[in-house]
């Protein structure tokens, strides 16, 4: 097999937990930026990573980085690409750009330069002028940053957070990528119960147990590399097979889920049936000011009403007032809080957090405050970025 560059896009404040990721699946990164993490691997690492990468946004084959201020740059560096190693005869493509900070300023001129190159390459190659595009879908993505371009094949096709389990909704949900780094930047392990006193459609809890118990995030669903000749069938099915040997239905987890509203309830239940972890959620319609937690180095990671999801100041404050309660009730206990809300730490804590992150839940900027409670006896060191 040959050696393919790769790209995982992340949402930014999660490079770290994304390189993390793809260094556990026995990837070597070679560069790590905003937004971004680039690393080696095969047309094998392509399925290895779709399958198994829980907090990237998309995988992106990497064809070609070069610098290109006019159009004719543009235009003959693209064509000398090897897109016929990728792109069928029959295949359907698009292109789309990004421009920033570039000579070449027009985001749909540059689109259809592309366009013309590829196309005018792959004419040649396969010698005819005219294309049926019946095939597999590839979506080319030109991003000119500082008048160097990189061109790309999305190998994801939907988002890599669109795992496949979620029949039913809510408003506002946190993304599912989001909601397994905020499990990953804790310190909960399966000996430890875990709460979500917000659980909306069940999105945090759900990534814990699949997480917890090696369930791969992609098996439940198709990825657009999955119709290329290129990777074989034989491949996915391969890697398909392991990840389903991975999973660990023995270990012995709690998470309790809960949320006021109890069509939220009934959709966390349904969401966490789909994904095959309702064996080990709990799920109760409860206010967040009637928990009471009985289990001694419990871990809560939530996601409260902020911003446009609560116009209740008065209600917000009463959810902080409660949760410092609880800390300062049981000091085992440790809260990790996505919240776009500054009032939190300000005043409403018993204590300033151990750490802080910044994050972005969709486009809302956020921050993740973590409160450290004391460790079990015994428990070895967990690193944490």
């Amino acid at each position: 097999m040959s050696k393919l560059e790769l790209i995982a896009t992340a949402t930014f404040g999660l490079e770290a937990v994304v390189k993390r990721e793809i260094e556990r699946l026995g990837f070597k990164v070679t560069c790590s930026e905003d937004g971004k993490i680039t690393y080696l691997a095969d047309e094998r690492g392509i399925v290895r990573s779709n399958l198994n990468i829980r907090c990237a946004d998309r995988i992106l084959l990497k064809m070609g980085e070069f610098k290109a201020e006019t159009s004719e740059e543009l235009f003959q560096q693209t064509k000398g690409l090897p897109w016929e190693e990728w792109i069928t005869e029959d295949g359907k493509f698009t292109v789309n750009c990004t421009t920033v900070k570039s000579k070449l300023r027009s985001e749909p001129a540059c689109q259809k330069t592309v366009k013309k190159a590829i196309v005018d390459r792959l004419a040649s190659v396969y010698m005819r002028n005219e294309f049926l595009e019946t095939g597999a879908e590839y979506t080319v993505k030109v991003t000119l940053l500082k008048d160097i371009a990189t061109l790309t094949i999305d190998t994801s096709g939907a988002g890599l957070h669109k795992r496949g389990y979620r029949v039913k909704n809510v408003e506002a949900p946190i993304k599912e990528t989001l909601a397994a780094a905020l499990v990953q930047l804790s310190f909960w392990k399966a000996d430890r119960m875990l709460i979500d006193p917000f659980c909306g459609s069940g999105t945090i809890a759900i990534e814990a147990a699949m997480y917890m118990k090696g369930i791969a995030p992609g098996l439940g669903r198709e990825f657009a590399s999955e119709k290329w000749d290129a990777i074989s069938q034989e491949i996915w099915k391969e890697e398909r097979k392991k990840a389903y040997e991975a999973i660990n239905n023995e270990v012995d987890i709690r998470i309790e889920a809960s949320d006021i509203d109890k069509k939220a309830v009934a959709a966390a239940k349904a969401n966490a049936e789909e994904a095959g972890v309702d064996d080990c959620i709990y799920f109760f319609v409860r206010s967040f000011e009637n928990i009471n937690i009985d289990r001694d180095y419990s871990v809560i990671i939530c996601n409260p009403p902020y911003g446009e999801r609560i116009g209740d100041k008065k209600a917000l404050k009463g959810i902080y007032s409660h949760m410092k309660n609880l800390l300062e009730k049981d000091p085992t206990l440790s809260a990790y809080v996505i919240t776009a809300d500054e009032d939190m730490e300000n005043s409403l804590m018993p204590r300033k957090p151990d750490r802080r992150r910044k994050l972005y839940n969709g486009r809302i900027k956020t921050c993740y405050y973590q409160y450290y409670g004391q460790r079990p006896p015994k428990q070895e060191k967990n690193n944490q970025d």
